[in-house]
């Protein structure tokens, strides 16, 4: 498009955003107009993309990082013809595919949910990195980011790791308008302290006034032939743009303008313009990577004892030779973890993302929207940082793999700092997660491979210390599943228990068997979904649950098992062994003890439960 076209086309952007923000009575409008005219530019004359297939592999990417500018991007999409006027103007109405916040869960052209701000940039790099390392096709990838969001860590994180990969595929644009919500930003609309900042950390920058089109074309041509460095065009904006009453006013965020249809008029009125957006390039299809014989490593049922880390670190190794599509992430202790199993005999398909959970997160959401199958890892407790970016993955719908070693007081001598006491918790109020506690090798291999195949977020909590092999290597473990270890008809109780507390349940199990106790042990590998069936009938044969977790009481593993008796049944007698007080340092042994959770006290608390449930 000519400047004409271009100019006439941010205006139509502007009056949709306008209109369909009027519509909902709700919006953000004075945001996307600011950035219209970046908008605009890109759509018409710079962004190669097939609509009509947003799968296709050499399709340009875009993320809108300041995800409250939705109006502007529905506006796009309409003047690209993906929508008609009459959808647009069922903006934020419930049931429409146009969210407040955009999410790919019914609009296919989206990558990522964005909405909580400084996102978009760290997910942008991970696609980036597929286009780059892995697809090796030749689409960039846009992201359009606000000047607010420029306060948030997680941006940074994002441009030291995209400067450091030398990211040339990457662009972003930030649309420095001056005013966030509550009022001025932080660096106002001075361009040269984000210049600054972004050349800090490896990139090309390109400083811009964000309403004129022909700079803006300029702007983005520079950014496509910059090589070895990724491009920030700073652009300068005026939020509202181009309605007096509004343009670079403070208090007027979030609200639909107060004189719609004067607006309109102000603006030229309503267009119809249609922009024939460019066609991707020719691309092959991705994941060309030959996939192999799948062979999970074995271990000896009764054998050398194994952390279940290092079988997940083999197991993890085994998978990426029999599937090409896994690739793995590491938070830089990859060899605790064991996460480096992987990355020796696959290092094409390994990432390290240093000490950046939050970056290393949204790159496996950016891998995943990309089609590979991402295996995440990092100590349990450090995945607290990045539940934001959890939280907006499980919104994406993205298929991810996490998994925390150094779970729990178990680790012993480190200390409460390092202890993942939080994480099942956490990882099990993500909407659609799927969380598993492994206790032995052989559990641990075949669980790593469950999750390659299943939806939504998935958890997996590994450990620090060697663990008896309870299994065989030819055992199922399904997802929702548990196994029962012990069991006869005279059972007076049950004891759940899962990973690192499970061979300690066994141990007092024969403790108590030893007393005259019969006790049944049920391993809960699959914390959620939880094998409901198995309990309840567990509590209809013995009446007693004892559950015992390396974790905090509230969320874990007892909370699990409360939720099988949701459905208004009789919840039966209940004792939670969890770990209530704030653990120092110690041995693994000496730790288990003094938080209550190892056999001895197991076995104690046991004695106390069935003699009080049974009458003499």
């Amino acid at each position: 498009m000519n400047t004409g076209e271009l100019v006439e086309l941010a205006q139509q952007l502007r009056v949709d955003s306008v209109r369909a923000s009027a519509a909902a009575g709700s919006g953000h409008p004075t945001s996307s107009m600011s950035a219209a005219d970046l908008m605009a530019v890109l759509l018409a004359n710079h962004f190669r993309y097939d609509f009509d297939r947003p799968a296709h592999p050499g399709n340009d990417r875009f993320v809108l990082s300041k995800g409250h500018a939705s109006p502007l991007l529905y506006s796009a999409y309409k003047a690209a013809g993906a929508v008609d006027d009459e959808e647009l103007l069922t903006f934020r109405k419930f049931g429409s595919r146009l969210e407040g916040h955009p999410t790919p869960r019914q609009l296919p052209w989206v990558e990522t949910a964005t909405g909580s701000l400084g996102q978009g940039l760290p997910v942008g790099v991970g696609i980036a990195l597929s286009g780059k390392r892995l697809d090796r096709v030749g689409y960039r990838v846009w992201v359009l980011c606000g000047d607010s969001e420029m306060a948030e860590g997680s941006v940074w994180e994002a441009a030291e790791h995209a400067g450091h990969e030398h990211l040339d595929n990457l662009t972003v644009i930030v649309d420095v308008n001056r005013l966030g919500q509550r009022g001025p930003t932080r660096h106002g609309h001075d361009l040269d302290a984000y210049a600054r900042r972004f050349q800090a950390f490896g990139w090309h920058t390109v400083e811009v006034d964000g309403h004129d089109v022909d700079a803006i074309d300029r702007a983005y041509g520079e950014a496509a032939s910059t090589k070895g460095q990724p491009t920030a065009i700073l652009a300068r904006t005026l939020k509202g743009k181009g309605v007096e009453s509004v343009q670079d006013r403070e208090g007027l965020h979030g609200k639909p303008l107060p004189e719609a249809d004067e607006a309109i008029a102000e603006l030229g009125g309503r267009r119809n313009i249609r922009v024939k957006v460019h066609e991707p390039q020719a691309a092959r299809m991705l994941h060309s990577v030959p996939a192999g014989h799948l062979e999970l490593p074995r271990w000896d049922k009764g054998g050398d004892d194994v952390a279940t880390r290092n079988a997940f670190g083999q197991a993890l190794a085994a998978l990426g030779s029999g599937r090409g599509d896994v690739v793995a992430l590491d938070g830089e202790v990859g060899d605790s973890t064991r996460a480096e199993f992987f990355a020796k005999e696959h290092p094409d398909r390994y990432f390290e993302c240093y000490i950046a959970e939050q970056q290393m997160v949204a790159a496996a959401v950016g891998l995943a929207a990309r089609g590979w199958v991402p295996y995440a890892t990092t100590f349990a407790a450090f995945l607290t940082r990045a539940y934001d970016f959890i939280r907006m993955a499980s919104i994406s719908g993205s298929g991810i793999n996490l998994v925390g070693s150094h779970a729990g007081v178990a680790i012993g001598q480190d200390g409460p700092s390092q202890m993942g006491l939080e994480d099942l918790a956490m990882m099990r109020a993500v909407h659609g997660s799927t969380v598993l506690y492994p206790c032995d090798a052989n559990q641990t291999a075949r669980l790593v491979v469950e999750m390659a195949g299943l939806e939504g977020v998935r958890y997996m909590r590994t450990s620090r210390g060697e663990s008896p092999v309870i299994y065989g290597p030819d055992e199922e473990f399904p997802i929702g599943g548990s196994k029962v270890l012990r069991s006869s008809e005279q059972d007076r109780m049950t004891i759940v228990a899962a990973g690192v507390t499970l061979p300690e349940a066994l141990a007092a199990a024969e403790a108590l068997d030893g007393q005259g106790i019969p006790v049944r042990v049920i391993d809960l590998y699959s914390v959620k979904p939880v094998d409901r069936l198995t309990l309840r009938q567990a509590a209809e044969d013995t009446g007693c649950l004892l559950t015992v977790e390396d974790h905090h009481e509230e969320g874990g593993l007892g909370d699990a098992v409360l939720d099988a008796f949701t459905d208004g049944r009789p919840v039966p007698r209940l004792v939670r062994l969890a770990v209530r007080t704030m653990p120092g340092s110690g041995s693994p042994e000496e730790q288990l003890h003094a938080a209550g959770i190892d056999a001895e006290s197991i076995a104690a608390a046991g004695k106390l439960l069935v003699e009080e449930a049974v009458v003499r």
